[in-house]
């Protein structure tokens, strides 16, 4: 109850007043050393906007054995326990009203070596049926057809990029809104691949900046995903030729949603640009006369709350056909759909009701 309750932002005193008890109580109720009435914690998981249950639920074994391995308590960071909280209301619309792409059929080869990475790259770019060369568009649209859903809140500047969580059906991924949008593309790119592989959970601070092993390959896969090999080695010599390094950083990192600094790094893995030319394109920034003078609409992929389509049209689903109410419906969706916009109950015909006797 206490991650639950910080998480949401409350001290055990605003928590207290929400249900009508003092703050002590409050206190002794996390803390173990008072019980709780079951009308008392109705009130409490109220006030938090949770299920009762999931007071009582285990962690999943994914998490259980990530946090064991790392040495960690139960209690995690902020993005551990709202990603296992998604996950679980993932498997609960799922379980009412299955929606979930079908993930693949068996694990990827974790790539070893650069051409590996390029390799996995390429192979992924077709699987989301991206055009050969192209910006990905719509990337967190994308890799739900390959079943991975992928959710976006703000979380802030100090935790986490994304976390990733396997699913018996699939796998959910948390994006934190917080950062820039070429960032944030980056961190999906960086999580397909841990879905994609199969690892069953994955926490992943400052995404871009692994210098060693599997996250540093992980990395390069994200960048050889949005920036594919061929398309920019052509564009980036024919950009500078005849707009110049700045110009051409811009333009390129702007069409293909991107930040400065994944930009660098990946023309520094082609050998397009030396050391000292990838720390000054890493320095540049794209400003609005840019925007006006090269038209460019970069877009801002994954801003805000965000929840993928086919979930949340599977929790209207479930409010249309009266299985869960309006307001249980409303915390599934985080409450971005206002309560008149929730569709009406269906019209049900009268001999429907043979169903039930027959």
């Amino acid at each position: 109850m206490r991650y639950t309750r910080t998480r949401k932002g409350l001290t055990q005193e605003e928590l207290a007043q929400r249900v009508g008890l003092d703050r002590t109580a409050i206190n002794k109720i996390e803390t173990g050393s008072r019980k709780v009435a079951a009308l008392e914690l109705s009130d409490i998981a109220r006030a938090l906007r949770v299920q009762m249950a999931s007071f009582f639920d285990d962690p999943l074994p994914a998490v259980v054995a990530h946090r064991s391995s790392q040495g960690l308590d139960t209690v995690d960071s902020q993005i551990d326990s709202l990603l296992t909280e998604i996950a679980s209301e993932v498997e609960f619309v799922h379980s009412l009203s299955p929606f979930k792409a079908k993930a693949p059929q068996k694990p990827w080869e974790t790539p070893a070596t650069g051409e590996a990475v390029e390799a996995m790259a390429v192979r992924a770019r077709k699987a989301l049926g991206a055009e050969l060369g192209a910006p990905i568009a719509n990337l967190a649209r994308r890799v739900e057809a390959l079943g991975l859903l992928v959710f976006a809140k703000d979380l802030g500047v100090d935790t986490a990029d994304a976390g990733t969580l396997l699913l018996e059906h699939g796998g959910v991924t948390l994006i934190n809104s917080a950062n820039r949008v070429g960032r944030r593309r980056l961190a999906l790119a960086h999580e397909l691949a841990h879905f994609l592989v199969a690892d069953q959970y994955t926490i992943d601070w400052r995404v871009g900046t692994a210098d060693l092993n599997l996250e540093a390959r992980f990395d390069g896969f994200a960048r050889a995903l949005l920036l594919p090999r061929e398309a920019i080695s052509t564009r980036w010599k024919e950009l500078q030729v005849n707009s110049g390094t700045r110009s051409a950083a811009v333009i390129l990192a702007s069409v293909f949603q991107v930040d400065m600094t994944t930009l660098a790094r990946r023309l520094l893995d082609l050998g397009l640009v030396d050391p000292p030319a990838a720390g000054d394109i890493r320095e540049v920034r794209t400003t609005q006369a840019d925007m006006i003078e090269f038209d460019l609409h970069p877009g801002d992929e994954l801003a805000g709350e965000v929840q993928p389509l086919i979930y949340q049209q599977a929790v209207l689903r479930l409010i249309r056909d009266e299985r869960i109410s309006r307001e249980r419906g409303r915390d599934l969706l985080w409450r971005l759909v206002d309560d008149a916009d929730l569709p009406s109950p269906r019209t049900r015909d009268e001999s429907e009701i043979w169903k039930f006797v027959s």
